[in-house]
């Protein structure tokens, strides 16, 4: 018999969990309390300009999300700028140029660290032995430690980590490497550098907002098979009926449920729902510290274009050079031209400079980087700041999995743990996914057919 499933959230976990239920024939109804779904990777207008509230990169090797993208009746090569691995700085002593060409796993790599400039030879064999190391390890470590740990035991070189290992630690946990786990770190470069494909280590920039990529297309999806996605609709709590069912808003009532907020919500979710059992996955998901993301937008006149769709920089914050990726947005978009984004991993410290003299900083750093005076006047600049985008993902981090305790109600959230710890992500756009299509998949087999 058709089950009726509430999923609470429409982030990518709730709307990859709704998909799943309803492409398994379930009734599904989805509550979100915004007008915009995708939680905290949507778009929002500003300045009569449709932009995301962050500007992300993807992975190859995201193939949940692909697969769903592609589910939803998404093509992704409209909607996804496909781009080789690199690491490309602007031209000068202080950056690298590295850039993998297209050929067959391993051997693309090697390429690019053969071929990279602004390395000396001590940096790529110290990249060498790195990658060998833990190829040979299975990018396998069984006592977490951080990041910064984990490169000082391989005798990683300071330019190689300036220019290649925290940037990407950074980007990929949103946590310094000083405090960032090392073990979810080898994870995303398993994945990605290690896989057998080199697909998986391409990088993805969305062409379209980030509502539009899945979300959107997440709804349609739900409403053709049958169930309903309801905008405005904040649940404020939980109650498990005596015949194993639950109720939500003094009203519906279904046979499962998915909380699919972020975690400060879910938190609250269940500790009204009042039951021992859940004590310890709310411990756990209080025990979380936030991280914030920001992006500075900067609009100039549309004639302005970079050479390449995105550049990394050097980030020096006693310099006030707080930007780590810059993104030409009309390179993907031709009708933003000129508009450039800038990304702030942990950008706790560069947020609290507030959004003028942060501004104005980016602008005179793109300046120098670029080498390109008329970049440091903007003709508007937009600063948005995720306090909350992510939680620091620390080494041994406890983290809650799908299952609440609870039998009919699961969690789906990019903070929610693997049963296998070997392939726990960061707070990502694929680790969101993976987790909705994990909890809806529990969530039915748990509750079975009638």
């Amino acid at each position: 018999m058709k089950q009726r499933y509430a999923v609470i959230g429409a982030g990518w976990a709730g709307c990859a969990a709704a998909m799943e239920l309803a492409r398994a024939g379930h009734a599904v109804t989805v509550f979100e309390a915004a007008r915009t779904l995708g939680g905290r990777a949507r778009r929002v207008e500003r300045e009569n300009t449709v932009l995301d509230n962050g500007q992300h990169i993807l992975l190859g090797a995201y193939t949940e999300t692909l697969r769903l993208i592609k589910l939803a009746g998404q093509d992704p090569a409209e909607l996804i700028l496909t781009l080789p691995l690199q690491m490309r700085y602007p031209a000068g002593p202080d950056g690298m140029d590295f850039i993998a060409p297209r050929l067959p796993a391993p051997l693309h790599l090697a390429w690019a660290l053969l071929r990279a400039k602004g390395l000396q030879r001590a940096d790529k064999l110290s990249l060498m032995r790195f990658s060998t190391a833990m190829r040979w390890m299975g990018w396998q470590l069984y006592n977490d430690c951080t990041v910064s740990e984990l490169l000082q035991r391989f005798d990683q070189t300071d330019r190689l980590n300036r220019l290649m290992w925290h940037p990407l630690c950074l980007a990929a946990l949103n946590t310094p490497p000083g405090r960032a786990s090392a073990r979810v770190f080898l994870n995303v470069l398993r994945d990605s550098l290690g896989a057998r494909s080199r697909r998986a280590s391409d990088m993805l920039i969305p062409k379209a907002d980030l509502s539009s990529l899945l979300p959107d297309a997440a709804a349609r999806y739900v409403a053709g098979h049958g169930g309903e996605v309801r905008t405005g609709a904040k649940i404020t709590a939980l109650q498990a009926l005596p015949d194993g069912r639950w109720q939500l808003a003094d009203a519906d009532v279904f046979d499962g449920v998915i909380v699919a907020t972020s975690s400060v919500q879910a938190v609250s979710l269940l500790q009204g729902v009042q039951d021992a059992r859940l004590d310890e996955a709310v411990k756990r998901m209080q025990a979380f510290t936030p991280e914030a993301i920001s992006t500075c937008y900067l609009q100039y006149d549309a004639a302005v274009r970079l050479d390449l769709p995105f550049y990394a920089l050097v980030d020096a914050p006693a310099r006030q050079h707080w930007g780590q990726f810059v993104f030409d947005r009309g390179q993907l978009d031709a009708s933003q031209a000129g508009l450039l984004a800038v990304v702030i991993s942990a950008s706790g410290p560069a947020a609290e400079q507030g959004h003028g003299p942060l501004a104005q900083a980016i602008a005179a750093q793109l300046a120098q980087a670029l080498q390109r005076a008329d970049l440091a006047q903007p003709v508007w600049t937009q600063l948005i700041t995720e306090k909350r985008a992510t939680f620091a993902c620390t080494p041994d981090l406890a983290r809650p999995g799908n299952a609440s305790g609870v039998p009919g109600l699961l969690l789906a959230g990019d903070y929610t743990a693997n049963d296998d710890r070997t392939l726990d992500y960061p707070a990502t756009i694929e680790a969101a996914v993976r987790s909705g299509v994990a909890a809806a998949r529990g969530v039915a087999t748990a509750k079975g057919p009638k």
